[in-house]
């Protein structure tokens, strides 16, 4: 896909990832045009009649009640944009600040935003150029959206700030020279226009959720070579006992791990326990639990997505203009922690699989740490240790944002989501969700191959080949962070996946 047309209604989580990661060009249906010109001409007989508006002809927040004259009308934008520009720390990534801007092109499609249409003409001109505006990691609070980052991005369509060109940065002036782009003069509504929304902790969230679902996939092929590993009790996988519960993340990971565990010689063996762990039988309820909570994470931010995130509101065909908070990022960060929380859960229920692995007490013949010299070698011992360290670090972040609200602008903004922490710290928990699960597909494999003679699946054997590629069995200890590290980027590529749906078939 060469182009992507916004119209303010077909903007998909998968779609935005898409945008932001491979520079696909971004235009905007016409019809979209003619609601942005309609709706500012609205705006412009309300300032020529005086009417006080938010944030236009007043000033905002805590000052919302003091009237601006017309000669202070133009230039609040301005001063509106470099007071709020207050952000702190490390650049945001290329991608978020992409997606950000995508996302409130997408709002401005709608028709309800007052600013001019130069205003999203320019958002298209940069995000469609090798610019990127340079915006501080921290500093929103979610509400009124993500104003310090926003206004970063509104100071490039400036000419002012910092921006990267090409990778590179330097002074937004000269990366809008570079790219051949003149700098945005604003008026009236255009700076609000910009910055009200909660766009880049939402594309943020967007980003995640498409990441984990990769993850999840990922993460039932893990459990499924472990499962072959420890000869597992297949039972608590049959489809019947997940259909008479009801939940549909159950079961899909059933089905899952059932489809990729078919014809394996070691599970049809007959050496089994009556009843496994429940790290072993439970793993359907417990990881379906967090693909019903993503999906419904993923509801939430297509709406945010595709929604009227701005304030004021201005109705063309009332010819009102409306005062609310649809800024507000709670409802995208309250799933957010849901899904934040899920992760950190489902790869402890990783790192407890693992463990049985490499414990002799609970491997089912397997050697200790799975090194066939032990005591001279440590094998994969301290492999747990860094899976542990993940897991306790997961548990930290797991604690919530969102009810973390600290009021602020004298306590007009008196409630606050929080919604950018949380979707940093949701990114942060899968960050060591992949580690995890590296790690125990990585012992999966080591005690399959020292299972023996009998063979997992077809799918898993493919698995364990393209993974020997790469790294090689531990026959005797060596340095792993890099086999860790290794692990990790095979499973972010998705090529596993892609080998398994192949040949088993799609994955729910």
């Amino acid at each position: 896909m060469k182009k992507f047309c916004l119209n303010g209604y077909n903007l998909t989580a998968k779609m935005l990832t898409k945008i932001s990661r491979k520079k696909i060009e971004v235009t905007i249906d016409d019809e979209c045009w003619t609601k942005i010109k309609k709706c500012r001409k609205m705006v412009e007989a309300k300032i020529n009649k005086k009417e006080p508006m938010y944030g236009i002809n007043t000033g905002i927040g805590e000052f919302s009640e003091v009237t601006l004259d017309e000669s202070q009308t133009e230039e609040f934008q301005n001063r509106l944009v470099y007071s709020h520009a207050a952000g702190i720390g490390e650049p945001m990534s290329e991608e978020i600040v992409r997606g950000a801007m995508c996302s409130r092109i997408n709002v401005h499609c709608k028709g309800f935003s007052g600013g001019r249409k130069e205003v999203t003409e320019k958002l298209l001109e940069i995000i469609n150029s090798d610019v990127v505006p340079h915006v501080c990691e921290k500093g929103s609070v979610g509400a009124c959206g993500d104003l310090a980052p926003m206004s970063q991005i509104a100071l490039t369509m400036m000419g002012e700030g910092k921006a990267f060109y090409k990778g590179k940065m330097m002074s937004a002036k000269n990366a809008l020279k570079k790219a051949k782009i003149k700098p945005l003069r604003l008026k009236a509504r255009d700076g609000l226009s910009i910055i009200n929304g909660s766009n880049v902790l939402t594309t943020l969230s967007a980003l995640t959720l498409n990441d984990a679902m990769l993850w999840l996939k990922t993460h039932d092929l893990s459990a499924s070579m472990t499962l072959e590993a420890l000869n597992a009790n297949m039972r608590p996988y049959k489809s019947r006992i997940h259909e008479l519960r009801g939940f549909s993340g159950s079961q899909k990971v059933a089905k899952n791990i059932t489809k990729l565990t078919k014809n394996s010689e070691i599970l049809n063996s007959k050496r089994k326990k009556l009843q496994d762990a429940y790290s072993m039988r439970s793993t359907p309820q417990v990881a379906g639990t967090l693909r019903d909570s993503l999906s419904y994470a993923l509801k939430q931010v297509e709406i945010e997505l595709n929604g009227v995130g701005d304030n004021p509101i201005f109705l063309t065909k009332e010819k009102e203009v409306l005062t609310g908070a649809n800024f507000q990022g709670t409802p995208v960060a309250l799933p957010m922690e849901m899904v934040g929380i899920g992760l950190s859960m489902v790869g402890i229920l990783s790192e407890r699989r693992m463990n049985r692995l490499v414990n002799p007490a609970l491997s089912g013949g397997l050697p200790p740490f799975l090194t066939e010299d032990p005591g001279f070698n440590s094998g994969l011992m301290l492999s747990q240790y860094t899976a542990d360290a993940l897991c306790v670090e997961n548990r930290i972040l797991s604690h919530p944002a969102a009810n973390q609200s600290i009021p602020a602008a004298a306590d007009q903004e008196d409630f606050v989501s929080m919604g950018l922490t949380t979707a940093q710290k949701t990114k942060k928990i899968l960050e060591n969700c992949w580690g995890i699960l590296a790690i125990e597909m990585l012992a999966a494999a080591q005690a399959i191959e020292l299972r023996g003679p009998e063979k997992p699946s077809l799918a898993i054997q493919e698995v364990i080949s393209e993974i020997r590629k790469d790294i090689a069995h531990l026959d005797e200890d060596r340095p792993l962070f890099d086999d860790h590290n290794k692990m990790v980027e095979i499973l972010k590529t998705g090529k596993l996946v892609r080998l398994v749906e192949k040949k088993s078939g799609k994955l729910e």
